[in-house]
């Protein structure tokens, strides 16, 4: 068990962020026991083809079973709130090669790994995973900034529970206490960590807490969902199928994509929505995200 005693400092500096790197580790963690994602096999299904003859070996043989200590260069807590792979993999190549088996030759051959595994396993996934993780950030912001840690915490993982200063966190091979003095917690969503969290707080790393995104069950559903009747007769159908979507928060192209609408569509729809006060929008790092409002939600449950 971990326990993260916060001061009032520590909770101001308490910030959301995903990593496409992290994601990179906690998927390869899903392709070596896929029966313990059961919620990833399509993924699972989809990808391994596209690995025969990789040779993903220079990244497999650093990325532990979960619960076990991973490399820290290998999963650093991410600098800003929703960095590129790119910039990720700067940051890896830059490690010290002291610190790598192999040294340079070796830390060179993970960086490729990384980015020619990115490449068949997670690109053509991306922008459906970083719908979900963008969803996620803005629907817990949105409860910091209304409940405060409380509100925060409260749906976060059943793992996770705030009691008066202190973030307890239910590991199954650590035990420990940590005053974060100030150095505040980042908090990742993860696509690929369910059923697990995971955290490090070692310096010099700002400490850093991951968890499963919400939205993880429908993740990799084809099916286009049913607009419900009654309210598609008054907003009509296409408008009552987007409000009935945004369960979490989506943009433009991910709407798009669950719903078979045009771009086009989804934006001229979203901004009558918005207009009726239905739906609200909120920029995510590149993206803006849709969400229901509470007379939206109101609206669809009649």
């Amino acid at each position: 068990m971990l326990e993260l005693t916060f001061t009032a400092q520590d909770l101001s500096l308490t910030r959301f962020a995903f990593s496409p790197l992290w994601e990179v580790v906690a998927s390869i963690r899903v392709l070596r026991e896929p029966g313990a994602h059961a919620l990833h096999l399509p993924w699972v299904k989809a990808t391994r083809s596209r690995l025969d003859g990789f040779d993903l070996r220079p990244l497999t043989s650093l990325v532990p079973p979960a619960g076990r200590t991973l490399p820290g260069y290998l999963a650093p807590t991410p600098v800003t709130p929703t960095p590129e792979l790119a910039e990720e993999l700067e940051l890896l190549r830059a490690t010290d090669p002291a610190r790598v088996d192999g040294g340079r030759a070796a830390l060179d051959a993970l960086v490729a790994t990384v980015a020619g595994y990115w490449e068949l396993a997670l690109a053509p996934s991306w922008r459906r995973l970083r719908d979900l993780l963008e969803g996620d950030v803005l629907y817990r912001a949105r409860r910091l900034a209304a409940g405060g840690a409380p509100a925060l915490f409260a749906d976060l993982d059943p793992a996770i529970a705030w009691s008066g200063d202190t973030l307890t966190v239910r590991h199954a091979s650590l035990s420990e206490t940590r005053r974060l003095r100030g150095r505040g917690l980042v908090l990742v969503p993860s696509a690929f960590l369910w059923p697990h969290v995971a955290s490090k707080t070692e310096e010099p790393w700002q400490p850093v807490l991951r968890y499963p995104a919400r939205g993880i069950a429908t993740l990799w559903e084809r099916g286009r969902p049913a607009a419900p009747d009654a309210l598609a007769g008054v907003v009509g159908r296409s408008r009552a199928l987007l409000l009935a979507e945004l369960d979490s928060p989506a943009s433009t192209g991910e709407l798009a994509r669950r719903t078979g609408l045009t771009a086009g569509g989804v934006s001229q729809h979203l901004g009558a929505l918005r207009a009726a006060g239905l739906v609200t929008s909120h920029r995510a790092g590149r993206v803006v995200l849709y969400a229901r409002t509470a007379l939206g939600d109101a609206l669809l449950s009649t």
